[in-house]
C-alpha cells in the first residue's frame, strides 16, 4: 500500500457573494481551519477547484470532504461531486439558521449579530463532522465511508501556537499526468507508486505490470473498457521512470 500523507478532511466553502449566508460559510470554514481543527483540515478553494486545480481535485477524490453551502443551490456540494467525489458530508447554513431559530443573517461584508451567531453554529457543526469522519474509516477506492464501530485513539495535545489555514493544493498528495490514447490523464499517487515499485526492484515487465495496475486502481477509477489503453500508457510511463532512476 502506498504511504500517503496523514488523512485530513477537506472543507469546500461556498464562494457566493450575493447572500450573507455565503459570508457565513467562509468565516465558519476559516474558524475551523485556524482555530477549531487546524491539524485535521485543509481548505479547498472552490473557484480554483472549478477552474481545474489539480491539487484540490486530487485531494477531494482521495480524502473525505465537507461541503458548506449558504443556500439550497448547494454549489459547493455539486461541484465537488461533479469533479471528484460526492462529499462525505454536506452542511447548509440556511438549514442551521432555521433549526436554531436564528434571525436572518444580514450583511455581505459586515455580518449582523444573527450572522455572527450563524458563523459559530456552522463552525461547530463542521468541527463535529470532522471528528465523526476521522473516527470512521474512509474507503479510498470507493470514495465513501466504511461504517464501523469507532475505536478510541489517544489524541496528541493541541498546540497553542498560531496556525495558518492550509490548502489542499499543498497537501502533499502526489499526482502525475500520463498520456492515454493521446490525452493527458491525471493519476493520484502515481509518483509514490512508481517509487515503491522501483525500490522493490520490480522491473517494467508484464507480470509486475499486473500488480502495478492493481495498485493504481485502488486510488484511481479506471473504466473497464479503457483499461488496455491505461495499461499501455502506464507501462510506458513506468518504463521511462525506471530507466531514469536506474541511470542516476
Amino acid at each position: 500500500m502506498v504511504d500517503l500523507p496523514k488523512k485530513k478532511v477537506g472543507i469546500v466553502a461556498c464562494s457566493g457573494e450575493e447572500l450573507a449566508e455565503g459570508t457565513v460559510t467562509r468565516l465558519a470554514a476559516l474558524k475551523v481551519l485556524e482555530h477549531l481543527r487546524p491539524n485535521d483540515t485543509v481548505t479547498i478553494c472552490l473557484p480554483l477547484f472549478l477552474a481545474g486545480g489539480e491539487g484540490d481535485r486530487a485531494f477531494a477524490r482521495f480524502y473525505p470532504t465537507i461541503s458548506v453551502d449558504g443556500c439550497e443551490l448547494r454549489c459547493a456540494a455539486r461541484a465537488t461531486e461533479m469533479y471528484s467525489n460526492k462529499p462525505a458530508a454536506s452542511i447548509m447554513v440556511q438549514d442551521l439558521v432555521e433549526d436554531n431559530k436564528l434571525d436572518q443573517p444580514q450583511g455581505r461584508r459586515r455580518l449582523n449579530a444573527a450572522g455572527l451567531q450563524a458563523v459559530d453554529i456552522t463552525a461547530d457543526r463542521i468541527a463535529n463532522t470532522v471528528d465523526e469522519l476521522l473516527g470512521k474509516q474512509w474507503n479510498r477506492k470507493l470514495g465513501e465511508l466504511i461504517q464501523l464501530e469507532v475505536i478510541d485513539e489517544l489524541q496528541p495535545d493541541s498546540t497553542t501556537e498560531s496556525v495558518n489555514a492550509t490548502c489542499a493544493c499543498g497537501s502533499g498528495i502526489p499526482i502525475q499526468k500520463v498520456l492515454i490514447t493521446g490525452k493527458e490523464v491525471t493519476l493520484v499517487g502515481l509518483p509514490l507508486i512508481f517509487q515503491q515499485f522501483y525500490e522493490a526492484e520490480k522491473t517494467p515487465t508484464d507480470t509486475n505490470l499486473d500488480e502495478l495496475m492493481g495498485t493504481i486502481k485502488i486510488y484511481n477509477p479506471i473504466p473497464a473498457e479503457e483499461e488496455p489503453a491505461y495499461r499501455e500508457g502506464i507501462r510506458k510511463a513506468y518504463m521511462n521512470f525506471w530507466f531514469k532512476e536506474k541511470d542516476r
